[in-house]
Parts: structure tokens; sequence; C-alpha cells
């Protein structure tokens, strides 16, 4: 389930070629979820490291999630 939820998540990624011939990449649905890299495969692959720790970070806080492509990784609290 959450390696689901963190490709979902990672096909809504955005990348964008900056003046410096570098690459930005954000998940607009995970605020915060951003890299900055020199290559494109880089960008991707810091992309996803953000985003596994914004999520174990958001979990760890008891913070919701958002839904993405129908995948909702539900909080619950355990005795």
């Amino acid at each position: 389930m959450l390696l689901e939820y963190i490709q979902a998540a990672l096909r809504h990624g955005r990348y964008e070629i900056l003046t410096d011939g570098g690459y930005y990449g954000e998940i607009p649905e995970c605020r915060g979820v951003y890299s900055n890299a020199a290559t494109l495969e880089e960008c991707r692959e810091q992309l996803r490291e953000v985003l596994e720790e914004w999520v174990l970070f958001r979990v760890h806080r008891n913070l919701s999630l958002p839904v993405i492509d129908g995948r909702e990784l539900v909080i619950r609290e355990v005795a």
C-alpha cells in the first residue's frame, strides 16, 4: 500500500529546466515536496527520497496525507 501511494504521488511530479541547466521537481499535492538537481534523473531520485521522508514525517506526527489517485494512507492510533 505504501509503495503504491508513493508511485501514485511520483506520477504527479512536475519538472522544470532551470536557467543554469539544472532541474527542479515538485509534487503539488504534497506541500513542501520538491527537489533540485543537475540532471533530470537525479532530480527524480531526490524527489522520491524527499517524498518518502515527508510521508514518514507526517505519519510520525499523526498528520493527514492527501488522497492521490484514489490511494489513501490513513493513520490509526494503536494502543
